[in-house]
């Protein structure tokens, strides 16, 4: 049971990382995300307000970054206005 478990897992595994050829390097950086070149808030805060969207909604940004990878950051309207970097995911390029 616990063999067949295993090789469950690592074929599972295996199937993952060569179905797309995409390597997700999935880092922890805390509360306070420091924007890269690209990002919607690398300049500062953009100079026209979300005046639509409610605080609290979040959305996608994808750029490249200076390496050749593809990187998603998700993003938060703040109380203010403003916005937050609330994670990102960067996806190796082959």
């Amino acid at each position: 049971m616990r063999r067949s478990l295993i090789s469950l897992v690592v074929a599972t595994l295996t199937a993952c990382s060569t179905t797309n050829n995409l390597e997700v390097a999935t880092r922890n950086y805390g509360s306070d995300i420091a924007p890269i070149p690209g990002s919607i808030t690398y300049s500062g805060q953009p100079r026209t307000q979300l005046k639509k969207a409610p605080s609290g909604t979040t959305f996608e940004h994808e750029l490249n970054d200076g390496y050749g990878n593809q990187v998603i950051e998700r993003y938060q309207v703040q109380t203010d206005r403003t916005l937050k970097i609330i994670s990102r995911q960067i996806f190796n390029l082959p």
